[in-house]
């Protein structure tokens, strides 16, 4: 069976720098975007906050959405976080 994947979106403060990424381990991506434990966009520019998600069945149909979503504008990317995430909360918590 394969495993279902996530699109994220991570951000430094509201309206801050956004980070799209994708993974198959949500709760573990986000710590280690929070904790500065991978070298990259992230860490450079502090993106610690998950803002933003969606689960898809495969990891395939993660990826492919994740292609689309960093073609968006940005006016687009804060369009869907306030519309899922309004105060900008780190949804990190909620993660099981």
């Amino acid at each position: 069976m394969e495993k279902q994947g996530y699109v994220y979106i991570m951000a430094s403060k509201r309206n801050g720098t956004l980070y799209i990424g994708v993974t198959s381990d949500l709760p573990k991506r986000a710590y280690e975007h929070r904790e500065g434990l991978v070298a990259g966009f992230t860490k450079k520019y502090g993106c610690k906050s998950l803002v933003w998600f969606a689960v898809f069945d495969t990891i395939e149909a993660a990826r492919a959405r994740e292609l689309q979503m960093k073609e968006w504008r940005r006016a687009w990317k804060l369009e869907a976080i306030e519309e899922l995430n309004p105060d900008w909360v780190d949804l990190a918590s909620t993660l099981t």
